[in-house]
Parts: structure tokens; C-alpha cells; sequence
């Protein structure tokens, strides 16, 4: 199990650099200017008369943009990218963005504590995140708390280098989060859920035109859900409200505004996890509700997010988009962690060893971005082109405070012998906490230019080619440690894709690797940027009637002076070292529909990850992984559905502190609904999380915890 040292990278700090990444995050992408007007089902509207309104076309479902942000297909585009539904996380019960994510082709979603995660593709963290299209980096890759996924239409993974759009990118991946948005017609919906471990959740959303001629319309979501887990002590309570306008300003403009507000807070959550070596090198095994906390932690997490966005018709081939967004995110969390401290590992029959630390602090972050994009066509070798370019600019400050002067027992706190695990939650009282002090100041500034054009050369070839140029900036100080960094890098994407037949696709795709890094050496500086290049060839074919599309991928990815764990430095903090790793394998997806009633998502992976340690690179990454989620109808009985998801991946394993080796045996995890529309407009639907009751650890990353055993859900669900 890692120190407090080396978790303290990852601790508060380490939500501000998350908070960086949503918040600045909050741009949009580019819609299509002829897109097809739909309903909220995505499917094609009659014509009515507001087809001749632009604000229709804004709102039009959008095809993926996030590779690229050109007008393209998802078999068009020449990388891979897997979607996640809003149909399909509302079918799961897939409520936070880590149950969401489960459902995606080559995720693993780490959570390697129980208020942080991690989300990996390709062997590597996904670092970029996007909200409608663009998006910025998160440098630690680390997701803090449960984020609520009731206020997107779907999720859209973007596999492989992506630094086209995001300013820089990694290895890994890209995560697009797709907002709702006001609908042409009156609809809404109204739903209660009931589960385990007394968990409730209700949730209303609700759409409408405010004018007779449809040029104004409004959305309003909102969720709240509370309840108790399966780990001893913790418990969890989440309101979300989402709000959204949208109208057209005189004959070619729309505008639209929007803010989203989110409280989330914790009680008895664990910092870092459990341990599982004895000082005998055998592997300990806990009940599944164990855990590290004291009666007295929390985290509590306060966001809001406000944006606006003015698309303007340049014409009947061009458009123009300026967008400003603006994030505000506190975090309040009082915590205990526990270690063996020595490195030891625990001793046999009485589990003593481990040692307890508290600590507490406050963080703040305030983000801004803003950005302008224009987008269209034009005629060149006698065929329609398209073009896209655009500039952005923005701004992050974050304040990091704690409570260095905490007393235990009437002394400094310290490390604090424990008894033999597991405990009660009574063991340590509460400190007196005294007053807060700044430890940590970020300033970050990044500037961008980019382009991308696709261009048609005969019915069968094409080729998508872009550059990103971004200038990145941050100034600082961290425990003592003075930095003012400037770095920039011009990066260049490039595909081709060949149609083979009306139904077949090849493509090939190369994208430079350029991340900055927010580890730091061993002299608590921070690493230079990542660098490398990602090369990906695929096929990608349509199916009965083009209702199915599978994906072939090949990938190569190679990343010179990626952070990497080293140890610990002379005053006992954890530092890294850049390494060179080199990570390959083929990616197998297939998604779509069956046939009337039976929809499908089967991916696997399988990958090589080449580094420092050889083939033992990052041990704690399952070299094969598996998904399934499969959802139909009874054909004589439309009104009864049914579905089962699943995950499967290999064997993992990683080093404690103690020297010795923890491992976990591959598993799957499969998860099971039954629903009934027992009214045209009502559902009632059953789920069942972890139908096989599987017990495993759920990851070895940093630290881990056992995963929650068989439980259950059932909701209600009222459209109107």
C-alpha cells in the first residue's frame, strides 16, 4: 500500500488538475450545418414549419465530431470510437460516469479509492476529456467523485492519440461528453428508484418550446440520490441540476445558454486502500465490506458550470462559433489514510502493522476558456471539401489549503500505531483541525490554434489531415517548490480512408503524442511533456443492412518520457521518472442492431505494453479485456424487455511497498435488467448488478478495495 507521500500528488492537488480538465473542458464543438432534424429518440422528423427555422438545425442530433471535429461519420472517421447511450445508461442503471464507462468497448475505469479514479484504454491513462466536442487535458488523468451522467445524451470514447482537438493528447484516448439539449417538442420525463443498501434516487427532465414558432426552447434536468454501501461506514449523497436555453437571434444566428450545479458529498470514504501482503509474502483476504475509515471522514464536492455559445450562418456553406465557459469546483474533505508504513507488510494472525494518518484540507478552482471556430465547405477537384479551423484561449487558478497544525490527542498529528485490521470506525477521534494554510498555488494558461480539412480525391479515397499548435503555460508553487513553465508544440494528424465496397472501410491514421506531465522528480520538479507518435490501420464494415458496424483495429503507440512511479526522495515523497513505453494490440468492436428487437455491443481487447520492466510494464493493466451488453424485446410481447451486460479481463498484479507481489485471477462481472412497459408512457424495471455475486478486487493500480457484491435495483420511469 502507497504512503501518504506518494498519495499526496493525488490528494487535493490533484483535483484541481481534474477540475482544470472539466472546467476548461466546457467548450463546444462544431454541429453540423445540414444535419437532419430529429426527435429526442434521433429519429428523422417530418417536415413541419420549423424546418425552416435555423434553431432546428442546432439542434439536430449531432454525428461524432470528436476526432476531428469535422461533419463525420463514426465509420467515416479513421480512428476508433465506441458510444454510450443515454438509452443504454438509462437500461444499466448506469448513473455516475463510472458505471456509464463500464459500458464502453476498452475502458477499464480504475478506482483505486473510493472518491478517485482512473479511466485507461491502450494501456495508458485517458488524460483528455471533452464536453460537446473540446476539450483540455487532465494531467493526472484522475476523476474525483462520483460525477452524475443524468445531464448527457451519450458518451462518445475516442480511442488513440487524439491532440487534434483536445491541444495536446496521450496514447489513451479521448472522452466526449455529449450535453442535452432543448428538444422541438413538449417532452419529459419522471422517475424513482429504490436499491440497496437503502440507496434512493429521483430524477426529472423536462423539455419544452417557449414560442408558438419554436425559435426559443428550454431543457431542465435534475437528480437527487442518497444511500448507504457495501463498504463499512460510507455513504453518499448527490444533487445535480442542469438547465439549458436555446433560441434564435435574428435570421441566422442561435444562441444558447446554460448552467449545470452539482453537490456531492461522502461520508466515510477511504484515502488510499486496503492492504493485502503479510510480512510472509502470503495475500491477505478481507471481507468485501472492509475498510480504512474513520466515523469522522468526508468529502464533499461543490461544482457549477456556466457556458455560453453564439452560432452564427455564414452564408449557406460556413458557419461561425464563439463560446465562453466559465467552471467553479471546492472541495472540502477531512481524511484517513493507513499504511504499513515500514514496508513490511502485515503481521500473520494478529494483522497488526498498519499505521493511521489523518489529514484535512480545502481547494478552489476557477476556469475560464474561450474559443472561436468556423467551420464548412468549399469546391476543390471538382468535389465537395470541408474545413475547419479555430483559436482558444484559457485560464485556470487554483488555491490548495490544509490543515498543517492538526493535534491528536493534544500533539501534531502523525502516523498512529493501529490495532490488528480490520477495525471499527471509532478507533481514531477526530482532530482538532486549527486553522488552514495555502501549500499550493497553480496558475495555467493555454493558447491554440488548429485546423483540419477533409478532402474527397475520388468516390473511394479520402483523407482527413490537421495540425494542433499550443502554447502551454504554467506558474506556481507546490510545498516550497517555485515553477514557471512555458511549453509549446505544433502537432499534426493525418488519415486516409478507402472504401473498399459500399459497406467496407479501411483506414489508416497517425497522430503525434504531446502531454504535459503534472508528476514531479525527485526534486519536486515537474517531469518534461510526454512525447511520441500513435499509428492505428482498421477496417470498419456495415451489417444487415447497415443496422451493425464492426471495427478491426490495429495500434501501435509509443510514449518517450511517460511519468512512471520511481520511489521515494530524502524528505519521503513519492516521486517519477520519465520512461519511454511502448504499448500495441488489435481492438475487435461490434455495435448496432441485430434486428428489430435485439440490440448489441461485443468488444475485446487484447494489447503488449513494453517498458522499463519489460513485458511486466504497468503489471496492474489486464493484457485482454471483454465486454458485452446485449438488450431486446420480446417480439410477441414488445412490452417486456430485458437485457445483460458484462465485463471480463485478465489476470493483473502489482508490487506493495512491501516488496511483495499482489495479485488478482482474471474475472467477469455481468449485470442483468428486466423492464416492463406496463403503460405506453410507464416503465417499471428490475436491475441486478453482479448477478454471479463474483468477489474481486477491483483494482491493484495504487491501492484497492473489493467490488460490491450481488445487489439490486428497481425503478419507475414516467415519460410525459
Amino acid at each position: 500500500m502507497l504512503r501518504p507521500q506518494s498519495v499526496a500528488p493525488f490528494r487535493t492537488p490533484a483535483n484541481a488538475v481534474l477540475s482544470l480538465a472539466i472546467g476548461l473542458a466546457l467548450s463546444t464543438g462544431t454541429l453540423p450545418a445540414f444535419a437532419a432534424p430529429q426527435d429526442a429518440a434521433g429519429s428523422g422528423t417530418d417536415a413541419t414549419e420549423l424546418d425552416t427555422i435555423l434553431v432546428v438545425s442546432q439542434r439536430a442530433g449531432r454525428v461524432s465530431n470528436g476526432a476531428t471535429n469535422l461533419d463525420l461519420d463514426i465509420k467515416d472517421t479513421p480512428q476508433s470510437i465506441s458510444v454510450v447511450s443515454s438509452e443504454q445508461m438509462q437500461q444499466f442503471g448506469a448513473d455516475s460516469l463510472n458505471e456509464a464507462l463500464r459500458l464502453a468497448t476498452g475502458i477499464q475505469v480504475e478506482e483505486w479509492e473510493t472518491n478517485r479514479s482512473n479511466y485507461t484504454a491502450r494501456g495508458f491513462d485517458i488524460a483528455n476529456t471533452q464536453i460537446d466536442g473540446v476539450g483540455l487535458p487532465n494531467g493526472w488523468g484522475i476523476v474525483t467523485g462520483a460525477m452524475d451522467t443524468f445531464g448527457y445524451e451519450k458518451l462518445e470514447v475516442i480511442r488513440g492519440a487524439n491532440g487534434l482537438l483536445t491541444g495536446v493528447g496521450n496514447a489513451a484516448g479521448t472522452i466526449n461528453y455529449v450535453r442535452k439539449r432543448p428538444t422541438n417538442h413538449a417532452e419529459g420525463s419522471a422517475g424513482i428508484s429504490v436499491g440497496s443498501w437503502g440507496t434512493t434516487r429521483a430524477e426529472v427532465d423536462y423539455s419544452t418550446p417557449f414560442t408558438d414558432d419554436g425559435r426559443w426552447a428550454g431543457r431542465i434536468v435534475a437528480a437527487h440520490e442518497e444511500g448507504d454501501s457495501w463498504l463499512r461506514g460510507k455513504d453518499d449523497r448527490r444533487d445535480f441540476v442542469y438547465g439549458v436555453v436555446d433560441g434564435q437571434i435574428g435570421d441566422n444566428g442561435t444562441l444558447t445558454l446554460g448552467y449545470a450545479w452539482q453537490d456531492a458529498r461522502t461520508d466515510g470514504n477511504m484515502w488510499g486502500a486496503l492492504g493485502f501482503m503479510y510480512s510472509d509474502g502470503t495475500q491477505a483476504r478481507w471481507d468485501r465490506g472492509a475498510s480504512t475509515t474513520q466515523d469522522w471522514t468526508f468529502w464533499d464536492t461543490t461544482s457549477q458550470t456556466a457556458f455560453a455559445e453564439y452560432v452564427h450562418q455564414l452564408g449557406a456553406d460556413w458557419q461561425l462559433k464563439l463560446a465562453y465557459n466559465r467552471r467553479d469546483i471546492r472541495n472540502d474533505d477531512r481524511l484517513f489514510y493507513a499504511t504499513d508504513f515500514n514496508g513490511t507488510g502485515l503481521e500473520p494472525g494478529t494483522n497488526l502493522g498498519l499505521y493511521g494518518y489523518p489529514w484535512g484540507g480545502e481547494d478552489e478552482l476557477t476556469a475560464d476558456l474561450v474559443s472561436a471556430t468556423a467551420n464548412g465547405h468549399f469546391q476543390m477537384f471538382g468535389r465537395d471539401q470541408e474545413l475547419m479551423f479555430g483559436v482558444g484561449w484559457s485560464r485556470s487558478e487554483n488555491i490548495n489549503s490544509e490543515y498543517a497544525g492538526a493535534l491528536c490527542s493534544g500533539a501534531p498529528c502523525s502516523y498512529i500505531p493501529m490495532p490488528g485490521f480490520p477495525w471499527g470506525g471509532d478507533v481514531v477521534p477526530e482532530p482538532v483541525w486549527g486553522a488552514s494554510s495555502v501549500y499550493s498555488t497553480l496558475d495555467e494558461r493555454l493558447k491554440r490554434a488548429y485546423g483540419a480539412t477533409r478532402l474527397s480525391f475520388t468516390d473511394r479515397l479520402k483523407a482527413v489531415v490537421g495540425f494542433n499548435y499550443a502554447e502551454y503555460h504554467r506558474d506556481g508553487i507546490n510545498y516550497g517548490v517555485t515553477f514557471d513553465q512555458t511549453e509549446s508544440e505544433t502537432s499534426p494528424y493525418a488519415g486516409l480512408t478507402w472504401d473498399f465496397s459500399p459497406n467496407v472501410l479501411g483506414y489508416v491514421s497517425y497522430s503525434d503524442i504531446y502531454q504535459p506531465q503534472s508528476q514531479s522528480d525527485a526534486d519536486g520538479r515537474y517531469l518534461d511533456p510526454t512525447k511520441g507518435a500513435n499509428y492505428e490501420v482498421g477496417v470498419k464494415a456495415d451489417w444487415l443492412d447497415q443496422r451493425l458496424l464492426t471495427t478491426l483495429a490495429v495500434f501501435r503507440a509509443e510514449q518517450n518520457g511517460l511519468a512512471t512511479g520511481a520511489g521515494y526522495n530524502d524528505n519521503g515523497q513519492f516521486y517519477y521518472e520519465g520512461v519511454d513505453v511502448e504499448s500495441k494490440g488489435v481492438e475487435l468492436e461490434a455495435t448496432g442492431r441485430l434486428s428489430e428487437h435485439v440490440d448489441l455491443v461485443v468488444g475485446y481487447t487484447a494489447l503488449k505494453l513494453t517498458g522499463q520492466d519489460g513485458d511486466d510494464t504497468y503489471r496492474w493493466v489486464p493484457r485482454r479485456t471483454a465486454n458485452l451488453v446485449l438488450s431486446a424485446r420480446l417480439p410477441s410481447y414488445t412490452a417486456l424487455s430485458f437485457g445483460i451486460g458484462g465485463r471480463w479481463q485478465s489476470d493483473i498484479s502489482n508490487v506493495e511497498t512491501s516488496g511483495f507481489t499482489v495479485r488478482q485471477d482474471s474475472y467477469a462481472v455481468f449485470n442483468g435488467f428486466v423492464g416492463w412497459d406496463f403503460q405506453p408512457n410507464a416503465t417499471l424495471r428490475l436491475n441486478v448488478n453482479n448477478v454471479g455475486d463474483e468477489t474481486y478486487i477491483n483494482t491493484l493500480r495504487y491501492s484497492g478495495y473489493y467490488g460490491a457484491p450481488r445487489n439490486y435495483t428497481l425503478s419507475l420511469n414516467y415519460r410525459f
